[in-house]
């Protein structure tokens, strides 16, 4: 198994299978209690224990002890959506789970001789565990034997530097193996480990803070101090409509005193708004789960709609990671290519855990013959260092072939910028190869012996010279370029971002049409600027960027930050880990390495990019719709809270019942809302949530509350009604919930804009359910509706006539008022 694993062949034998047993069995594990998504009880504790559900339920009880169940009906309506809720979120959460296994890392570990697979939870106190490039270390250990490891410990010190370890160094959770292998001793496991911290951040579900979350949370923190205190007076006031507590209290029309007050405190809760937004983030996480994407934090789905800006890591994303050796171009044209130039190679290559162009050499020199050598000195890749190199030591057999010698493999621009002389004439050979897409790797060669400490310490010797190129080519993957295209029809600017040669990923990127008919610009990573503001200017012109560093990386996304975008960032290796975690969007293949998929907040399982559209386009339509669902909630509250402040201040009796709202507020609102709320929509979302949600409900709700209370004030006195009569009073409510319905209809008509498609049809069914409602006696008792005749009728069609006229003045008033007030602000920050 060791051959399989393509490990170095060692004498420990680790503990025996029974002796881990045993330290399973004892706690010892490398076990810590996470979950991929919130717990079943998280969930239902989420949807059903909540402020504004807890003054529902207050106030449908206090309606059933007046004894007027029907008025208590929208309780049941409640119950009905957040049960909705915790089902929709409980079967996101099975979907989020069932994903999550695909995405789990397994390791190797030493145990009665054998290397072993094992799940991190498998792994125990003192075991011998393998630490292998590209894997980030799941427990705490010693180096007990090293082959070049070295190790990326930026997420637990800030420190980008790669550090080398030696035998006999700790190594920590939460560190990322950038290159070589090393066995260890485990001392650390479980809660007692830096990765009960680390590995569990992008498992355990958290509540990001986000423009919409901040936005609906300010509506709920004022209707928090609105509600309680306008109930109380709404009592107060409709107690006194009746005659005072007392008279009250002994003919029992405290009862109906209650309703009332519970009539405008139910309309003031938008209700269904918090439920809608987890039942929209946990929809959306399940439509992307079908297409294997992981979700790994539900509120990230916000930051989707908001990425106007999109880095993409060449390899794995552009390309499928697949790289073909071409072949090996002698610099001496007039010298073919020896024996010992393709052994040094095949060594180069031959690496613990060679990476892509090392696996390509070694099946194509392998497959002519070439065995390993006997390298006496091994320094493994490293992204940061941008080379490797080996060391052969004097051989008394092979004296032809040149005895010691160091030979180095690496970025051509990086080794013949430190190699002495002008080497002017192979990087322009470097660059011909490259501008035609070709991945190009140098060799070099130091006849002298390598120093003592060569491989703790390793360096450019200095009378090392370029020897070869070494060819390969990158295949592309077939959905880079339609997926590409679609970035570029919504607006979202795409930049590569690549190690590799900035001519080899420009010439990609126009295989690729990265900017459309436009030829991309390419820029060496080594002449960006270190100013980060500088940097920003920079980047507004590059749209390929080589040759660069993993602290690079991380400074681009920061650079991208202070040019005001929003910025998405997608990646494979370890290298990629830090500027992932600093983008507003983390992104990382199914087949990253384990450090860099603990950091993205999405996994794309299948390592597809053409999921990429699907990702962000699901993040827009939750977005863009929540927004006009939050206006339409929202116009309910501001309607309610004003006309329970005016029957307050006027002392009148409510103007309609609480099941006159929930009859109006279902067909207007709720149900509509679930509709919208799924629709597509494709519009990037841009901050401001919570403004502009205000500046459309506005008009609405005042034109709604000054229609009513309009109606309330001056219909008794034309109309001839005494209020203080069941009969008239109930003809009054019922003029009122006609009107609020007709103006419900043209504030759902503006929500669902443009009304030329489906959207239409919505809003004429549910005008046209809502008058049907009318001629059902069993739903006209139910709700205490009745069809207006005779002078009522021509009355409330003078109301309803009054009213539009009032809705279309607010509209205008206070649009051009917010135009004023817009056009103000750059005279009075200037």
């Amino acid at each position: 198994m060791s051959e399989q694993l393509n490990l170095p062949h060692v004498e420990e034998t680790g503990l025996t299978d029974a002796q881990a047993q045993m330290a399973v069995e004892a706690g010892r594990a490398n076990t810590v209690r996470q979950t991929t998504s919130r717990s079943i009880a998280d969930i239902v504790r989420a949807n059903v224990f909540t402020l504004f559900n807890g003054i529902i339920v207050a106030a449908m009880i206090l309606v059933l002890l007046a004894g007027s169940w029907k008025d208590a009906v929208f309780g049941f309506v409640i119950i009905i959506n957040t049960g909705i809720g915790i089902v929709t979120e409980l079967k996101a959460k099975r979907t989020l789970d069932r994903l999550s296994i695909l995405v789990a890392s397994d390791y190797v570990v030493r145990r009665s001789g054998r290397d072993t697979r094992v799940p991190s939870a498998g792994i125990v106190l003192d075991d011998l565990l393998w630490v292998r490039s590209g894997e980030q270390v799941p427990a705490d250990a010693r180096v007990v034997r090293t082959w070049g490891l070295e190790l990326d410990e930026s997420m637990l010190t800030g420190e980008s530097r790669t550090v080398r370890k030696r035998e006999g160094d700790e190594v920590y959770s939460g560190s990322a193996a950038v290159s070589g292998v090393a066995l260890v001793h485990v001392n650390a496991v479980g809660e007692h480990s830096y990765a009960a911290t680390l590995t569990a951040r992008a498992k355990v579900y958290k509540k990001t803070v986000s423009d919409l979350n901040k936005g609906i949370n300010t509506i709920l923190k004022f209707m928090t101090f609105l509600v309680v205190p306008l109930c109380a007076l709404l009592i107060w006031s409709q107690v006194r409509t009746v005659g005072g507590w007392d008279y009250a209290v002994a003919t029992g029309s405290w009862r109906q005193a209650v309703i009332s007050a519970v009539a405008g405190v139910v309309g003031m809760i938008p209700e269904g708004l918090v439920l809608l937004t987890s039942l929209n983030f946990a929809v959306a996480a399940m439509r992307l789960a079908r297409k294997n994407t992981l979700v790994q934090e539900l509120e990230s789905v916000e930051t989707l709609a908001r990425v106007d800006c999109l880095n993409l890591d060449k390899t794995g994303t552009i390309t499928d990671g697949g790289i073909a050796f071409d072949r090996i171009v002698p610099l001496d044209r007039d010298a073919p290519v020896s024996p010992r130039t393709m052994q040094a190679l095949y060594d180069l290559a031959d690496e613990g855990q060679p990476n892509a162009t090392g696996r390509a050499i070694l099946d194509a020199l392998g497959a002519q013959g070439v065995l390993s050598g006997a390298v006496a000195a091994r320094v493994p890749f490293s992204s940061a260092r941008k080379w490797s190199a080996i060391a052969y030591g004097p051989s008394a057999d092979e004296p032809s072939q040149g005895g010691a010698g160091v030979w180095y493999m690496g970025a051509p621009e990086v080794l013949l910028a430190a190699l002495p002389g002008d080497h002017a004439a192979v990087l322009a050979q470097v660059n011909d190869h490259a501008a035609e897409g070709s991945r190009v790797v140098l060799l070099a060669r130091a006849d002298g012996p390598a120093p003592q400490d060569f491989a703790d310490d390793p360096s450019l010797l200095a009378d090392a010279r370029p020897v070869a190129l070494v060819l390969c080519s990158e295949r592309i993957r077939d959905d880079a370029q339609p997926t590409l295209a679609w970035f570029r029809d919504q607006g979202v600017r795409c930049r590569i971002i690549s190690g590799d040669n900035p001519v080899t990923v420009g010439a990609i990127a126009a295989k690729v049409r990265l900017t459309g008919s436009r030829k991309p610009v390419a820029m060496d990573a080594r002449k960006l600027p270190e100013d980060v503001d500088e940097l920003a200017r920079v980047l507004e012109d590059v749209d390929v960027i080589g040759r660069v560093l993993p602290d690079q990386k991380k400074a681009i996304v920061d650079a991208l930050h202070v040019g005001g975008h929003v910025v998405a960032m997608t990646g494979d290796g370890v290298n990629d880990a830090l500027a992932i975690k600093e983008a507003d969007l983390g992104i990382a293949m199914g087949n990253a390495a384990p450090a860099t998929k603990a950091v993205a907040q999405v996994v794309l399982v299948d390592s597809k990019f053409s999921h990429l559209p699907d990702v962000v386009a699901r993040g827009r339509q939750v977005m863009a719709n929540m927004e006009r669902v939050a206006s339409l909630f929202l116009v309910k509250t501001v309607y309610s809270a004003l006309i329970s402040l005016g029957v307050v201040l006027t002392a009148i009796p409510f103007p309609y019942l609480p099941r006159h709202i929930t009859y109006v507020g279902a067909l207007t609102i709720g149900m509509p809302a679930f509709i919208l709320a799924l629709a597509p929509n494709t519009r990037r979302y841009i901050p401001g949530f919570l403004s502009r949600v205000i500046r459309f409900a506005l008009p609405g709700g005042v034109a709604i509350a000054l229609s009513v209370l309009l109606s309330s004030w001056l219909l008794p006195d034309i109309m001839g009604w005494d209020v203080s009569r069941p009969a008239d009073l109930a003809a009054l409510r019922t003029t009122c919930a006609i009107i609020v319905f007709a103006l419900g209809v043209f504030v759902l008509a503006r929500v669902a804009r443009p009304l030329s498609s489906w959207r239409g049809i919505l809003v004429a069914l549910f005008a046209a359910a809502g008058v049907i409602g009318l001629f059902i006696p069993f739903v006209a008792r139910f709700f205490a509706l009745s069809l207006p005749t005779g002078r009522v009728l021509t009355a409330t069609l003078i109301a309803l006539l009054l009213a539009a006229l009032l809705f279309g003045v607010c509209h205008v008033a206070i649009g051009f008022v917010g135009r004023i007030f817009s056009h103000d602000k750059p005279t009075r920050q200037s």
